[in-house]
């Protein structure tokens, strides 16, 4: 299969066979083709050269119908709802189930979501609104619309990148009922664990180009690396203590009795100049919405936040911004980007007025602000003038990334900053933290992934259930105490 667009190459040659009955593991870089690859197999893009071939016989699909009509049905990285429509009417959508005169039998769609949902073990109402979903919930009804169809080959990409421990095995437990009714399994993803726990043949792929396909039990994760980047990864958590050794400042960011009735309550903390803290908990413990709180998008009933010693005004982002604080957020599809727009327009949303001259913003001064920022980042891109929603997943967190950097922020707020990235994007985003931490910006990480909490704070703050649990010490911080803290027990308190 080959694939290109303009002057990219983004599929070169690129062969890849699924079993009935098997979990297949597909693992590459951010822009190593897997995105492009997928959207053929789903019939998004019609590939160049190359046959796709189901049960034996030749498909061609002219689009996504045609695959969902083979039996091919895909959960993306980003999930793709309709936000103002009921879960049951996302789920069927295209496909709902009708009475006579060709009307919606609502009752009936509300009744096959259920029985999907508890199939899946989820707890939510088929009436309510996509809107205001958890990314969390978003993917298990993105699972969901997916199995609706009776798939014999589910393709998902990253289907874990933001669910809990509990919500990855139930997910599991799906996958493997799957395989053994005879469904083929593609699965993509940077959580090396999860591949082999789960995939029983991996295939890498690099700068669209197949490498390599064998038996999981034959690998290592140094191998997968290797295969991955084309190189040795140094070190994925380039941080040696607070500021590469030295002590932390005075507090930057200070958080005092910080509530919102029903989220969170009494939430109190400092981030010190030169230090990393890492805001831990299981999905749902609050964190994301406490950093949201802190920088304004949501207002809060009780407490304060200073920045700089300076109380900041409840629900205010632009004082929050002119204060210094900078917040990278969870979902970057919805929250972090303007998909629509170029590269260099998200690039430097964040500094249009500084670049304009008079109230009018010249095109020359924002290609030059952006490239600075894209080159810094290593932003792999064609032109600058291309839609962002063009780039692949990690080189679109670099581009959030750069859009607050650029600000020169005093706070850094980071919410998963890794979710959904591959390996070697990984190392340079953490290797970029410690740098801005070296230089003095208090930044406060918000993470699922422990290994990645463990490696990089210099401090371990724990949420349960819209509470702070533990404030633990890097030498005192380990997995045990983390989910300790994390599920309630008292063994994780600081």
């Amino acid at each position: 299969m080959s694939k290109s667009f303009g002057a990219v190459q983004a599929l070169r040659e690129v062969r890849l066979d699924l079993w009935a009955g098997e979990a297949h593991g597909l693992v590459g870089e951010n822009g190593a083709g897997k995105s492009t690859l997928v959207k053929i197999l789903a019939g998004a893009h019609p590939a160049d050269a190359g046959t796709l071939t189901v049960d034996g016989k030749e498909l061609r699909p002219s689009g996504p119908g045609d695959a969902q009509a083979a039996g091919i049905a895909v959960i993306y990285q980003e999930p793709t709802l309709f936000p103002d429509l009921p879960v049951a009417e996302n789920i069927f959508m295209s496909r709902q189930p009708l009475r006579s005169l060709r009307r919606i039998d609502a009752r009936a769609m509300r009744s096959a979501t259920a029985e999907l949902f508890a199939r899946l073990g989820i707890h939510l109402d088929p009436d309510r609104p996509a809107r205001g979903l958890s990314i969390a919930d978003q993917q298990l009804v993105e699972i969901a619309k997916a199995l609706a169809f009776d798939a014999r080959i589910l393709i998902m990409d990253e289907p874990t990148a933001a669910l809990s421990g509990v919500e990855v095995e139930r997910l599991f437990s799906v996958v493997a009922s799957l395989r053994e009714s005879g469904a083929a399994v593609l699965f993509i993803s940077h959580r090396f664990d999860e591949v082999f726990a789960l995939c029983q043949r991996v295939t890498v792929m690099r700068d669209g180009r197949w490498v390599s396909t064998d038996p999981a039990a034959g690998l290592t994760v140094d191998e997968l690396v290797r295969r991955m980047v084309g190189r040795e990864v140094s070190s994925l958590y380039p941080k040696a203590g607070t500021t590469a050794g030295t002590t932390a400042g005075e507090p930057r960011l200070e958080v005092r009795g910080l509530t919102r009735h029903g989220v969170f309550a009494d939430v109190g903390f400092a981030v010190r100049g030169g230090e990393i803290v890492a805001l831990a908990g299981l999905v749902g413990a609050g964190r994301s919405e406490v950093a949201r709180a802190v920088f304004g998008v949501d207002r809060y009933d009780e407490g304060e936040v200073l920045v700089d010693g300076r109380r900041l005004p409840r629900g205010d982002t632009a004082a929050a911004i002119a204060a210094g604080l900078a917040l990278v957020p969870e979902d970057r599809r919805q929250q972090g980007l303007v998909m629509e727009l170029s590269v260099e327009r998200n690039a430097t949303l964040t500094r249009r007025w500084s670049l304009s001259r008079l109230g009018l913003l010249f095109g020359g001064g924002e290609r030059a602000a952006a490239r600075e920022w894209s080159e810094r980042l290593r932003v792999k891109t064609a032109r600058l003038t291309d839609p962002v929603s063009t780039l692949s997943g990690g080189n679109q967190q670099k581009v959030v990334l750069a859009k607050w950097l650029s600000t020169e922020p005093g706070v850094l707020i980071v919410d998963e900053p890794t979710r959904g990235i591959d390996v070697g994007t990984k190392a340079e985003v953490h290797r970029l933290l410690s740098e801005l931490a070296g230089q003095g910006v208090a930044v406060l990480m918000i993470s699922s992934e422990l290994p990645e909490v463990l490696g990089m704070a210099d401090r371990v703050l724990v949420m349960h259930e819209g509470r702070l649990a533990a404030d633990i010490p890097r030498t005192r911080a380990d997995e045990e105490s983390v989910m300790l803290a994390a599920t309630g027990q008292n063994g994780g308190a600081g």
